[in-house]
């Protein structure tokens, strides 16, 4: 999609914004010109188009691909097979299994003097399929499932369903199914039982009220046709019919599913949310809503100091994990490779760039909601309107499981920040025992670099659907081009 204006803003503050910045944070609506909402909307329409196009890692890293090759992107592998060397001003992308990403702005300093790095990830919490997926019940048609990532599984259920993924043959050929989300196209749903029925459902927990297992998604109830003369009749006619319809439309056989990657999302596109379309309801906000606003600053930044990158990455909802999450080599490994193109193979060059490096650990934060204010510390909370969200630290009770971000580089983030006068909050996620969550920064911080958490505040966030402000998402993406050009 196009962008409507460009997003580039002069950095300047008007003569209203010049007065000194005080812990109370002014709400971002009534800070902006006329030309600043344009492109505010312009971003959120990129963004909403982008979320759209992007539900999957897969999805959102063949989206990232398009855009950065259109820029001047080269695929490293590309580099390297055609013995060419890397300089300044080259633009540089590595893959990791379809569901990672790394691209470089290379900067005029040499790359062991550190990087300015933009993290975040692109996996969301979402029911998966399993491998042998397919029965009949009853005459109804399900797929056998396995949740992904933190949810509330009551949260699942009645919802129209779309299901995205691949489908890998024995003879090399991959497949992309996306079933759900054109207006033609048909939905699915996971069934609840009905309220008159439901005494003893409504006496469980929340966490047991709908188990694990009975969110298979229900995917037909139709037979197959069969020849009334023959003796012998299909037992599972549903099922044969779903079977039959897969292989007319992806020419699939039931074995087939062994080797698929099948995700189950809600069906529908982002929207504008309120009367005023100040916010933006949609799916995988969490943590895409930073992936892409990190994605739109590096493609705005021009000639940099420091070589600019941006690393999108799989499974963080489920520990970053395995060879697409943050806790493999991968990062490492394509870092190792950029040294050797520029400067010649040196693995103490390689620690050196990854330890001089400074990095923003983009992932969402928990906005303030009233409705749920008890949970939250107010002094300490991120509000919607109020801009990008820095987190010192996350963790649960006593930060465990934390980076702690040292004064000194929150130092150099205020400045950065003010110096292009992005809207900005510090807050943490909510009261000190009423829970917690981390992301991938502890992991970059083991090279010695500089990290902090920073992000968009979320309402609802790892629901279906969740809430986010167009100020903030406007505000994260001036702010990660900033990071870029100021550190």
């Amino acid at each position: 999609m196009e962008r409507a204006v460009p997003y580039r803003s002069d950095g300047n503050r008007s003569e209203e914004n010049k007065e000194e910045i005080s812990m109370e944070r002014k709400n971002a609506w009534s800070q902006y010109s006329a030309e600043e909402l344009s492109r505010l909307e312009a971003v959120n329409e990129d963004y909403k188009a982008c979320l759209d196009a992007g539900k999957t890692e897969r999805e959102c890293v063949r989206l990232t691909i398009e855009r950065i090759e259109k820029e001047g992107y080269k695929n490293l592998k590309e580099v390297i097979r055609n013995g060419e060397k890397v300089q300044a001003g080259d633009k540089v992308y590595a893959v990791c299994m379809d569901k990672t990403i790394a691209m470089f702005h290379m900067g005029t300093k040499p790359l062991e003097e550190g990087m300015n790095l933009l993290g975040a990830h692109i996996d969301s919490p979402r029911i998966d399929v399993k491998q042998n997926p397919l029965y009949e019940n009853d005459e109804f048609a399900y797929l056998d499932t396995h949740y992904y990532g933190g949810i509330k599984k009551y949260q699942w259920v009645t919802l129209p369903l779309a299901l995205h993924g691949v489908i890998a043959k024995k003879d090399g050929t991959v497949v992309n199914v996306s079933i759900g989300e054109k207006e033609d196209d048909p939905v699915f749903v996971i069934t609840d039982l009905l309220i008159h029925l439901a005494a003893k459902q409504m006496e469980k927990k929340a966490s047991t009220v709908v188990e694990g297992e009975k969110l298979d998604l229900l995917i037909g109830s139709r037979p197959i046709e069969q020849d009334e003369s023959l003796e012998e009749k299909e037992k599972e006619a549903v099922k044969a019919n779903v079977m039959k319809l897969l292989k007319e439309y992806y020419e699939m056989e039931e074995e087939d599913f062994l080797s698929a990657e099948l995700e189950i999302v809600p069906a529908g596109k982002a929207r504008d949310c309120g009367l005023d379309r100040s916010m933006v309801l949609a799916y995988g906000q969490d943590d895409r809503v930073c992936a892409f606003t990190s994605l739109f600053a590096m493609l705005d930044v021009e000639a940099v100091e420091h070589t600019a990158c941006c690393i999108l990455v799989d499974k963080e909802e489920i520990g970053s994990v395995g060879a697409t999450g943050m806790h493999s080599r991968f990062f490492e490994n394509t870092v190792a490779e950029l040294v050797a193109l520029t400067e010649g193979e040196s693995e103490l060059k390689v620690r050196r760039t990854l330890m001089n490096s400074r990095m923003l650990s983009s992932d969402v934060s928990a906005a303030y909601d009233p409705m749920y204010a008890e949970v939250f510390e107010k002094r300490s909370a991120a509000f919607f309107g109020k801009g990008l969200v820095f987190n010192k630290f996350t963790g649960s009770r006593g930060k465990s499981g934390s980076n702690d971000a040292n004064a000194e580089y929150l130092a150099k983030i205020r400045n950065a920040m003010d110096a292009q006068a992005v809207a900005y909050q510090f807050a943490e996620l909510g009261k000190v025992d009423a829970g917690g969550g981390g992301t991938i920064a502890y992991i970059m911080a083991n090279y010695g670099m500089e990290v902090i958490d920073s992000g968009v505040a979320v309402l609802s966030m790892h629901a279906p659907w969740e809430v986010t402000s167009k100020a903030d998402v406007y505000e994260a993406y001036k702010g990660y081009r900033a990071f870029i050009e100021e550190m």
